[in-house]
């Protein structure tokens, strides 16, 4: 974003400069005024590469004396500063998912791998967003609605077994409205009632994603909770 408003602020500083399209480029500069012209749209330029290297050049100097001039605004002027903040906020995201991707890649692929193997076997149920569960203890209660205060045990691992964190170690339940955690967990909740005792098997975009969430939750984990459901106040 610091870059984004970089380029901003230099292309209005640009437009209180006069530009003749049909002039030809100069080999030196003659006066401060022509230096600080030179090194405005200098500045401007390398910034431009350096975060948005595929742009079209062209178009680039096209947008620029369109600014100049104010006529022929293939954008207009009022949805600017929305659509360039949009654009680049979308690029920063996808280069944080692919270099997520590559240094934390064979964890996703391990989760995955996982699952599929998981969601054969006797007992799991797989649910349409992707989550898994098992019932381990049924219960007889009220249902969990996501407006619900409920006074849970929990014990949570990674796939390989690492406990991240648990309730049940530390021997102390917790009591929170059932839609305030990761949507996997949110989801499985819903499935539960008092008294009941379930084992979710959360795929990383239905946890923490590309996230790093703590020193064992790496970006794009797996997570395995057994959740047992103490007490449901519905109001």
């Amino acid at each position: 974003m610091r870059a984004l408003k970089s380029i901003i602020i230099l292309a209005v500083v640009s437009s209180w400069i006069s530009c003749n399209s049909q002039k030809k480029e100069v080999t030196s500069l003659k006066t401060e005024i022509d230096s600080a012209s030179y090194a405005l749209g200098l500045d401007m330029a390398l910034k431009v590469k350096a975060n948005f290297n595929e742009a079209n050049t062209e178009l680039f100097l096209q947008g620029y004396r369109n600014g100049i001039d104010s006529t022929n605004l293939l954008i207009d002027q009022k949805d600017l500063n929305a659509f360039l903040s949009a654009f680049f906020q979308k690029q920063q995201q996808e280069k944080t998912i692919k270099d997520a991707e590559k240094n934390f890649g064979a964890i996703k692929k391990a989760g995955e791998d996982f699952l599929a193997e998981n969601r054969v076997k006797s007992g799991i149920v797989t649910t349409q967003s992707g989550l898994q569960y098992e019932i381990l203890q049924k219960g007889s209660g009220d249902n969990v609605l996501s407006t619900s205060k409920i006074k849970i045990h929990y014990h949570g691992t990674l796939i390989d077994g690492t406990t991240f964190d648990s309730s049940v170690d530390r021997k102390e339940p917790i009591e929170a409205i059932a839609n305030q955690f990761i949507p996997g967990f949110n989801e499985g909740l819903l499935l539960m009632n008092k008294g009941a005792k379930y084992r979710f098997f959360i795929p990383q975009e239905l946890a923490y994603g590309m996230q790093q969430k703590s020193q064992e939750i790496k970006p794009f984990s797996a997570l395995i909770f057994t959740v047992e459901v103490l007490e449901v106040t519905n109001e």
